[in-house]
């Protein structure tokens, strides 16, 4: 490990990869690499979630390749310097911000979208010049397995290279100094790898979760909207870190909403005990205990039936949910929708407030009033108006947490410099120098200093 290590910090110092050509050539040969093994990306993640090949292409794949196209038609743009305009005390001089890749990158992926979530951050790195090395999540182990079979035996590790493994590994990973480490994962363990990076001041990026609110308005099209929050909530089963992970609903519209809602779900997903191309099973025997116990049976409006033997838990809605309750401690992170309902919207907002900042919210409604108080009063990493989820599906917007659901952010542009630092030059000509600045110091110096200063 020690020796991959300095291999790629051995690399990086000879400026092979600050090549933005190298860059290009780089990003295409693995986005051809992932398109020729698209049959072993299916199978391997099939086997570890019994994720449709639809799915994948949908949720994994396509994404992928989208951001790859991002970097390769701005990354030379993005590199290069920028000029910007130089103050009076400097004359004659320009002014310019050169960005320049940190060097070697650790990047650990997460299990529940286990391409996705791992390639994105490690392409954003390259992308910006650095080498990576990846650690992929070990529960989804026959995705993580192709995805190192794919990398490691078409780039030199000297540049981009996987490590396989489980939290020894990781933990080991962490005694050694990088210049950046990227981690998508639990708030529980990015206080892990923020407390180890803070031994050797590494910079970090730490994409967590939490449990993220939909408001849902009385002036909404309740139709539309349950539609885009079932297909939100049980994409993955429920395994997505900005997955709706509870509603406010307000109460005159509740039992329509809930109506509709049921029709999406009876109409669009499995109610057995089985898996389906459009349904997965829970990622481990862990996950699935941990969600079983949060099913109230008092409180179950659809679903709530499980399969121990294939990981499954039906799509659920809980009613008549209090924030008292176990299902709102934490974020679920599964196939389980608690309805709240509510009269006073103000009252609504305080009780989102009083639990941690969200990685995503939220909002259906018409009202641009109400939108605007709520994205004013609620702090949150990202969000939508009147959809769930899609906004990370746009490059074009930073994508990351607040407070503990994370801190920086990722995706296009924000992801390059994510991986970047930016230089500051002032280069300044030799032709002419104000004596203003010098000694002997004196009253009129000092006046024309404030004169032109201040």
């Amino acid at each position: 490990m020690l020796d991959i290590i300095q291999e790629q910090r051995d690399f990086f110092n000879t400026n092979e990869s600050k090549n933005t050509d190298f860059r290009i050539a780089n990003l295409k040969k693995l986005k051809q690499l992932l398109k020729d093994n698209e049959d072993a990306l299916y199978d391997a993640i099939y086997k570890d979630f019994g994720k449709s090949r639809f799915e994948t292409y949908l949720s994994e794949l396509i994404l992928t390749y989208q951001e790859i196209n991002t970097f390769i038609k701005h990354l030379k743009q993005w590199s290069r310097r920028e000029s910007v305009p130089t103050n009076l005390a400097n004359f004659p001089s320009r002014s310019y911000i050169i960005p320049e890749p940190l060097g070697s990158v650790l990047v650990i992926g997460a299990w529940n979208y286990p391409y996705y979530l791992s390639l994105v951050p490690a392409i954003s790195a390259l992308a910006a010049g650095n080498t990576v090395i990846l650690k992929p999540s070990e529960l989804p182990n026959e995705s993580a397995s192709v995805m190192a079979k794919i990398i490691n035996e078409n780039f030199p590790k000297s540049y981009f290279h996987v490590l396989e493994g489980g939290v020894e590994q990781t933990t080991e990973l962490l005694k050694h100094k990088f210049d950046k480490i990227f981690f998508t994962g639990s708030s529980q363990v990015g206080k892990i790898i923020y407390k180890a990076a803070a031994e050797h001041l590494t910079p970090v990026t730490l994409e967590l979760g939490g449990k993220s609110p939909t408001i849902v308005l009385a002036d909404c099209n309740i139709k539309m909207t349950a539609k885009r929050i079932v297909w939100a909530k049980y994409l993955n089963a429920g395994q997505t870190c900005v997955a709706p992970d509870y509603i406010l609903v307000e109460k005159s519209i509740e039992n329509e909403f809930l109506s509709e809602v049921k029709k999406e779900i009876t109409e669009n997903y499995p109610m057995r005990n089985d898996i389906s191309d459009n349904y997965l099973r829970i990622i481990n025997d862990k996950n699935f205990d941990r969600l079983k116990s949060l099913l109230d049976t008092d409180k179950i409006f659809l679903g709530g039936e499980t399969n121990a033997k294939n990981r499954f838990i039906s799509p659920t809605v809980l009613k008549d949910v209090t924030f008292s309750d176990k299902v709102m401690e934490e974020e679920i992170f599964g196939p389980i929708l608690p309805v709240i309902s509510f009269t006073d919207l103000d009252v609504a907002i305080r009780q989102i407030k009083q639990m941690s900042k969200p990685l995503s919210f939220y909002v259906f409604t018409k009202n641009k009033k109400k939108i605007n108080k709520l994205f004013k009063e609620v702090s949150f990493g990202g969000g939508a108006v009147n959809d769930a989820i899609m906004h990370l599906t746009n490059g074009e917007l930073p994508f990351g947490g607040v407070g503990l659901s994370g801190m920086g952010n990722y995706h296009g542009e924000a992801g390059f410099k994510s991986f970047s630092h930016y230089k500051s030059v002032l280069h300044k000509s030799s032709w002419f120098e104000a004596p203003i600045k010098y000694t002997p110091y004196s009253k009129w110096k000092m006046k024309i200093l404030k004169l032109l200063l201040e």
